[in-house]
């Protein structure tokens, strides 16, 4: 899909806050409502826009660590990696996780409460995982950048 600038304009706006209304948005862009609305609607369609969503502060929910785990496989066929993958998307700790090029083969952005949670977590659900080889974890001391927006 094409993007011009006021299709830019939008999604800059809706990444700030999804939560602006139509009427302002439409008077930022300059665009009457329903105008508005039908642009919204070709940018779903398109999967240009793909979810609405709300950010919650972690720590203030008891996720007291943030930490990136990299994962190593001992096998690289693809039944061993689906397998991964799949077991990951049951594990509410990951948040984000990459298939990657390089010494490790998964990146891991994981949230724990506690260091007990994390040692839980790395020793009792990751390492038993089939065809795991190496797991090296890195504990965040300070976010320093963090965002979800998208530059356009």
């Amino acid at each position: 899909m094409n993007l011009d600038d006021i299709d830019r304009e939008i999604l800059r706006y809706l990444q700030e806050d999804a939560r602006i209304t139509n009427a302002e948005l439409a008077r930022r862009v300059a665009l009457s409502p329903p105008g508005l609305q039908k642009r919204i609607r070709k940018l779903e369609e398109a999967g240009v826009i793909k979810q609405y969503t709300t950010l919650i502060d972690r720590e203030k929910v008891g996720y007291d660590m943030l930490c990136f785990v990299q994962v190593s496989l001992a096998r690289h066929v693809e039944e061993a990696l689906n397998t991964f993958k799949q077991m990951l998307m049951q594990m509410p700790e990951v948040l984000e996780s990459y298939h990657l090029t390089g010494e490790y083969d998964y990146l891991l952005k994981v949230v724990v409460r506690n260091r007990k949670h994390l040692e839980e977590f790395i020793l009792e659900t990751l390492t038993p995982l089939p065809g795991m080889d190496r797991v090296r974890t890195s504990l965040v001391l300070s976010e320093i950048k963090v965002t979800t927006a998208v530059p356009l």
